[in-house]
């Protein structure tokens, strides 16, 4: 049975092969045409626009019977003897022409009816209303600007095409303006960051994506190789601790919006590379910090969707309201019905862990089980935005212990849909404190935990000199973004997602 289906399979992909060769034969063919008479269209180097699609329909009150000039691809035509309808469209949308023979010229014609779909075009005319209504241009001039060689899609949808889309992420935006608007967005979102911390004082910089150890987060680096050095070199995990550098060197405020790199799994809430904002303020701490990350996110939410009312997957997310502010300890408690605030000994962790079915390894220690409660009960809970704070100090080598109970520390995670989007400290200023918890991730990397981070002595040189109390935070722009255009996976967001090599993606296909 599987034998047959795979020769229908082949039979299906070789006449596809059969139809797609013959309309790529034709495009060439009609392209060395052009070649012939002298109109390479490759050898156009500009084309003057007066206008776009947008500003003709947004401004037709004013430009009707107005000469223009746009340029686009042609998306639809409809052909007919002495008049056709085609569809542009532009960087700013799309807009109906209307070309007659009579109105551009025999030759010009009968040149525009070898165009195919998807060619870039120029057209000038003057715009008017046709006796339908809608707003279109009239040619009195049609230019070929590129030819194009391949035929835009007719279907693009299902989970095949929904990975084509993201190895041709060029294809997907000409034929699905919805996505082209999702990246539009991204950007306003991040312009939109920039502007609430830079109105509050703060810099932005910029540091070294090449690091001499990994660092700022427990994650596994990529190793690349510096030849004139002669060194291994990671790329950075995160921008954390190049920035409290700067605040130990003077300055109050300082930010960054750049890509860190880890070398992880790829799911729908992770890619290799990702946009991380990290932001440190001195003589603050993480309660400033959740002020801070609170306000900005809904700024940038009625800033860019006019609304801090939004939807996620079907989810009413309200970001007007007052993010709840619950502690790991109490999360537990609330959602697993387990008190860790009475558990005083590993072994009553270890206990508790296996009457619960929580799965441990022998070097996780107390703090290390209840965050593992927290992962297993928790942490999809929290749906509408929740500051989930206090963190053990075993899982926080960075932050600042909590002077009243120093086994956990002064650090929040944002959980909102139950991802977390933003995770933040009191920073840790004390340099013999910081070195002993390098210490430690230094022995569980030695015992083969390949995300914990290496001691960085110029770091610890560096808090010596003295760090100010300070508060810092780390937000995810990806996942920020995919709540805010509600999208379901980071690769909806991303330009250009990590992707398998084609031969290789093939070849499992075929296996499967």
């Amino acid at each position: 049975m599987q034998e047959n289906k795979n020769v229908q399979n082949d039979a299906s992909r070789e006449q596809s092969l059969e139809e797609m060769s013959e309309i790529l034969r034709v495009r060439r063919e009609k392209l060395e045409e052009l070649k012939s008479t002298g109109k390479n269209p490759f050898t156009i180097t500009t084309y003057e626009r007066t206008t776009t699609a947008k500003e003709i329909v947004d401004n037709f009150e004013t430009m009707e019977g107005q000469e223009v000039a746009i340029a686009g691809r042609m998306m639809s035509c409809r052909k007919m003897g002495k008049a056709s309808f085609l569809d542009v469209r532009d960087a700013s949308g799309r807009i109906q022409i209307y070309a007659r023979l009579d109105g551009v010229g025999e030759e010009n014609y009968k040149e525009f009816k070898k165009w195919d779909i998807g060619d870039i075009i120029g057209v000038e005319g003057t715009a008017f209303r046709t006796q339908k209504g809608e707003i279109s241009v009239k040619a009195s001039a049609l230019k070929l600007l590129s030819k194009s060689l391949q035929p835009l899609p007719e279907k693009w949808h299902g989970l095949k095409d929904t990975e084509l889309r993201y190895r041709q992420r060029y294809v997907d935006l000409i034929v699905n303006p919805d996505v082209k608007d999702t990246f539009v967005k991204r950007s306003m979102i991040i312009r939109e960051i920039r502007n609430y911390l830079d109105s509050r004082g703060y810099l932005e910089v910029e540091t070294p994506v090449l690091h001499t150890q990994a660092g700022g987060a427990s994650a596994r680096p990529f190793i690349t190789h510096h030849n004139a050095l002669d060194i291994d070199m990671y790329l950075r995990i995160a921008l954390e601790l190049h920035l409290k550098r700067l605040i130990v060197g003077g300055f109050d405020k300082v930010y960054e919006i750049g890509r860190v790199f880890r070398n992880e799994g790829i799911d729908v809430r992770h890619n290799p590379e990702f946009t991380l904002l990290e932001l440190y303020e001195a003589y603050t701490d993480y309660h400033g910090m959740m002020d801070l990350c609170e306000n900005l996110i809904r700024h940038v939410a009625k800033a860019v969707l006019g609304s801090a009312q939004i939807c996620y997957n079907g989810i009413e997310i309200d970001l007007e309201k007052p993010f709840e502010r619950l502690s790991m300890v109490d999360a537990v408690k609330k959602y697993a019905d387990v008190d860790f605030s009475t558990v005083k000994t590993l072994e009553e962790a270890r206990a508790l862990a296996k009457e619960h079915h929580v799965e441990y390894e022998e070097h996780h220690l107390k703090g290390d089980i209840l965050n593992l409660f927290f992962e297993q009960f928790v942490e999809e809970k929290l749906v509408q935005p929740t500051f989930l704070m206090d963190h053990p100090v075993e899982i926080s080598p960075l932050a600042k212990r909590k002077p009243e109970d120093p086994d956990y520390t002064e650090r929040f995670e944002l959980f909102i849909v139950g991802r977390e989007h933003a995770n933040a400290f009191s920073e840790l200023n004390d340099p013999i404190d910081q070195r002993s918890r390098f210490e430690r991730q230094a022995q569980l990397k030695a015992a083969g935990d390949e995300e914990a981070c290496d001691i960085d002595n110029d770091f610890i040189n560096a808090l010596e000199y003295g760090m100010p109390p300070t508060g810092g935070i780390g937000i995810g722009i990806d996942r920020l973004i995919m709540l805010l255009t509600d999208s379901y996976s980071i690769r909806d967001v991303l330009l250009f997602p990590t992707m398998k090599p084609l031969r290789q993606a093939g070849k499992e296909e075929d296996e499967e």
